[in-house]
């Protein structure tokens, strides 16, 4: 950086002292001048930096490698403020324009952001109270029936019955053949399903939170490069008005520049308000939408390696989808275990006491106190619980093709998801490799030209804007890619506000349908 600072400070001293000669001289005959002779090229004095000023904040532009030269040793000197360096030359400031610099506000790491969503995010806490109800039905299908009993009276009349028999009784069901650890055993493969479900939600959210932070990063790189290029364009335009107060240029000269930086302008404003909406979007995914706006600390060129078949197998093999299939099965088959344990009678049990007060012959006496009992099944004769286990045996098939169906559709997911990011590295490579160098070399040529008196300044401005142009098509790649890869290391969970699904649905779909992307994929040219 050093190096592109000194080397940017030689060019600008360069262009500075050739502008110092061409303002002075008066030996060319006035009809033999050229344009750049008589232009005021606002700004390309050399300025000295503040050394007290602070440095930039966030402002990371990607690299641009100037071709190496030799350069005079110059001092160092500090960053210039964003907007006013490029390529190591410092922009020129607009004394109307200056206002104070706003209050810094607070900076944000990815790690702080998803922390903070795993506190506040509520779809984590709904994934945490179906585990608790998983729980609930866990227990309730373990316990015993409830003892029933009650009031028995026989033969309630007078006369010699003196009112019969009357007394209590206790029922009990005694569950047979292993019916409530089978149901125990259901509900128990639903509880694993539920925490599978809050694994899975915790990816979602994390992936959504990673997703709209490189959104974020890339639109706040995009907001400094835009606001390069409106002044780079109100540049261009104050240049064309003084040439055409000396007469080197028209009306339509004029007017171009005027469109020109009113586009720039309309520019900068729509990446403003994308950056704002980017950032209520990833406030509300956290679950704080009076999250205070600040500048989030990141580097859009820290690219992960990527083993496109590694990663796919990873998908198919370790996906929380894929986990939660599996047990979709195994709680299907201990349903068709329970279903086919109901037939089992129960053994029913009743006792009691009774009062008979009727008198007997012999001894004119009540004969008193009674008891009785019963015993008794219910003979599966009919009802042999044959439909149920027909149902539970379709269940546990589909369940079983659920798996598969699992498969191809995050096969046929990821494709989608491999075509962007395989789509964005290869634009990433050709403006790193490619274009950004060629926009490089073009601009230091028509800077060496005028400085050469063989080009105007114009054309610089025109390079610089070309330049600059790139740098923004290169980070809307960059971040389509940083989009994409969060998609695949993330299994394809991306929709952090969508509601957990239950876990007793035995086809779960695919909700992440819509990946979202950057601000336009830009494909490789």
């Amino acid at each position: 950086m050093k190096t592109r600072l000194a080397e940017g400070l030689a060019l600008l001293l360069m262009v500075g002292a050739l502008y110092g000669q061409s303002s002075q001289s008066t030996s060319q005959p006035a009809g033999e001048q050229h344009p750049h002779d008589q232009m005021q090229m606002p700004g390309m004095q050399a300025q000295t930096t503040d050394q007290n000023a602070p440095p930039a904040q966030n402002q990371q532009m990607p690299d641009m490698q100037m071709p190496d030269k030799p350069v005079p040793q110059q001092p160092e000197q500090q960053q210039a403020p964003p907007g006013e360096q490029m390529l190591g030359m410092q922009m020129p400031k607009n004394p109307e324009a200056e206002q104070p610099a706003p209050e810094p506000g607070p900076v944000y790491t990815l790690e702080q952001l998803q922390q903070s969503a795993v506190e506040h995010n509520p779809t984590l806490k709904q994934a945490q109270a179906e585990i608790r109800a998983a729980e609930g039905r866990k227990r309730q299908a373990g316990l015993y029936p409830n003892p029933t009993i009650g009031y028995q009276g026989e033969q309630i009349r007078g006369g010699s019955q003196r009112g019969g028999e009357q007394g209590g009784f206790i029922q009990q069901d005694i569950v047979l053949g292993g019916k409530l650890g089978a149901a125990r055993r259901v509900f128990e493969q639903e509880r694993q399903q539920a925490e599978a479900e809050r694994g899975e939600q915790l990816l979602r959210v994390q992936n959504a939170v990673a997703m709209a932070y490189y959104q974020s990063l890339g639109a706040q790189e995009t907001v400094a490069i835009r606001g390069t290029l409106l002044k780079l364009a109100q540049d261009a335009l104050a240049t064309a008005r003084q040439l055409f107060n000396v007469g080197q240029a028209d009306d339509p000269d004029v007017l171009q520049a005027q469109v020109e930086a009113a586009q720039e302008e309309v520019a900068l404003v729509s990446a403003q308000q994308r950056q704002q909406m980017l950032w209520r979007s990833l406030a509300a995914i956290i679950g704080r939408p009076d999250l205070p706006s600040g500048t989030l600390a990141g580097n859009l060129e820290e690219l992960p390696d990527v083993d496109t078949q590694r990663w796919l197998e990873n998908i198919l093999q370790n996906s929380p989808a894929v986990k939660i299939a599996n047990l979709s099965l195994a709680r299907a088959q201990a349903e068709l275990d329970r279903a086919k344990r109901e037939p089992i009678p129960d053994l029913q049990l009743r006792a009691g006491v009774q009062q008979n007060r009727e008198l007997l012959e012999s001894s004119g006496r009540p004969v008193g106190l009674q008891s009785f009992a019963e015993v008794g099944v219910r003979i599966p004769l009919f009802n042999r619980n044959q439909g149920n286990v027909q149902a539970a045996k379709a269940n546990m098939e589909r369940a079983d093709l659920e798996q598969q169906r699992m498969q191809l559709l995050l096969r046929e997911r990821s494709s989608s998801v491999f075509q962007n990011y395989l789509t964005a590295k290869a634009a990433v490579e050709r403006y790193r490799k490619q274009m950004i160098p060629q926009a490089e070399k073009a601009y230091k040529l028509y800077l060496n030209r005028y400085s050469n008196m063989a080009a105007a300044y114009p054309q610089v401005l025109i390079a610089q804007r070309t330049l600059f142009q790139l740098q923004t098509d290169y980070v809307a790649s960059l971040e389509n890619l940083w989009v994409s890869t969060v998609a695949l290391k993330g299994f394809l969970l991306t929709d952090g506000l969508e509601a957990p699904t239950p876990p007793t649905e035995i086809d779960r779909p695919v909700r992440e349908t819509n990946l979202p992307t950057g601000s336009g994929m830009t494909q490789a040219r």
